[in-house]
Parts: C-alpha cells; sequence; structure tokens
C-alpha cells in the first residue's frame, strides 16, 4: 500500500535522485542531450531544504521505496515540484501528490496555484487542472534555459 508522508532533510538525497532519474528518462523527449545532461548533474538548491524543513515536501513510498515527492512553495502557492518514479507512470501517484498540494494550499488560504511546467509534463497538469497562460524561457538554478509553460489552476471552492 502506497503511503504518502512529509519529507524529513534525510530524504533530500533520495528525492534528488529520483528528480534525476526522472528527468534523465523523461524530459528527453523534449529537451536535447546537452540541456538533459546539464539539468540532471545539477546540485539540489538550498530552497529544497528550506521547503522541507517548512513541512512543504511530501512524499509517496510503498514498501520503503521512494515512489515520488511533490514540494508547494507555502509562501507564494508555486508548485517547485512533482517528480514520479519513471517506471511508477500510471498508478496515480502524481495525482495523489498534486490533492496532497491542494489540500496544503487550501489551508494556507490560496485561491490558485502555478508552476513552470517542463513540456514533457503538461499533459499532467493539464489534466490536473491547470492551464497554460503562456510558454517563456525557464532560467533553471543550473544557468541553463528551457522552453516552458507557466500554467495556473484556480482551487475549487478557493475563487473570490
Amino acid at each position: 500500500m502506497i503511503e504518502y508522508k512529509p519529507a524529513v532533510i534525510a530524504d533530500i538525497p533520495r528525492l534528488w535522485a529520483l528528480r534525476t532519474r526522472a528527468v534523465r528518462l523523461t524530459c528527453a523527449t523534449h529537451y536535447s542531450s546537452e540541456q538533459i545532461d546539464v539539468w540532471s548533474e545539477s546540485a539540489v538548491p538550498q530552497s529544497y531544504t528550506q521547503l522541507v524543513v517548512a513541512q512543504c515536501a511530501v512524499l509517496a513510498e510503498e514498501d520503503d521505496q521512494l515512489l515520488g515527492y511533490a514540494i508547494l512553495d507555502r509562501q507564494n502557492g508555486e508548485v517547485v515540484a512533482i517528480f514520479v518514479e519513471p517506471h511508477q507512470h500510471g498508478r496515480g501517484i502524481g495525482k495523489q501528490l498534486m490533492r496532497r498540494l491542494e489540500a496544503m494550499a487550501v489551508i494556507e488560504h490560496f485561491t490558485r496555484l502555478h508552476l513552470f511546467s517542463s513540456l514533457n509534463a503538461a499533459d499532467f497538469y493539464r489534466a490536473m487542472g491547470f492551464i497554460a497562460l503562456r510558454e517563456e524561457a525557464y532560467g533553471h538554478p543550473s544557468g541553463i534555459s528551457l522552453r516552458s509553460l507557466y500554467m495556473e489552476k484556480t482551487l475549487a471552492g478557493q475563487a473570490r
């Protein structure tokens, strides 16, 4: 059975390793090998530690195996990350992680969520109710620029 729980600092290396596998395997259909190399080799941003400490990250585990994780910046309503182990796609893990971020956002009284979606993940976010507002270059912390979609979602029952 899949368990969803808050991430802790000790989880960060596992989260980053999953993210790196996901970038290498799932983003290659939309980005060049050079971009994938730089993107996947980048170091864990300091913000991950801050967001995990602030209880903004949730992970999915089954039999002590990390299946996915998601992070919401509770200061501004930005979905910072959702990554699912590539061989676990199709099990609804990403949907459950997003629902947990939405619940966090409601607690924080956000009326909308926003994110920068990689091109390969846009269909997932659309299925979750996000609308693409524009395509733009995302300045990745590694120094590369990645084509992305800026997307938003109004939270049900939260619009004023």
